[in-house]
């Protein structure tokens, strides 16, 4: 038995998983609403979670920092669930992240664009050396 197996958790309860994850409790019952996370139910009615979740709520929350979408997240989600070792090791996750890299280099280079025109603005503006006591009074 490895370490990792000895020490595996399982009945964690949604506050424990909200700690563990850096997340709410709020955003965990979120995730279960939206079919991404489904906690298994103990005989009380708790809502009990276990690494395989764990590893779940970390991947949607990296993705989540790193700009993706919730909905971006399903095949990622989805491939893990599938018994995959990693939520891109699917076709699906990487069309998402093709996508993702298409909407990044559209607005790389929409800020390319404004970058010049603000640099021409700024060449003119010097240009025509503007007068040191002219100031933008600002109103209160």
């Amino acid at each position: 038995m490895t370490r990792a197996a000895r020490f595996t958790v399982s009945g964690m309860r949604i506050g424990e998983l909200a700690k563990r994850t850096g997340t709410t409790t709020r955003t965990l019952r979120f995730y279960e609403a939206q079919g991404l996370l489904a906690a298994q139910r103990s005989p009380n009615g708790y809502r009990s979670y276990d690494e395989h979740d764990l590893r779940l709520v970390a991947e949607i929350r990296a993705l989540q920092a790193a700009g993706f979408s919730l909905a971006d997240t399903r095949p990622f989600v989805a491939c893990l669930r599938a018994g995959n070792p990693e939520g891109d090791a699917c076709a699906d996750s990487v069309e998402v992240y093709r996508r993702k890299l298409t909407e990044v280099e559209t607005c790389l280079a929409q800020l390319a664009d404004l970058r010049a025109d603000l640099t021409r603005k700024l060449a003119a503006a010097m240009a025509r050396e503007p007068h040191p006591t002219c100031t933008v009074q600002e109103t209160p």
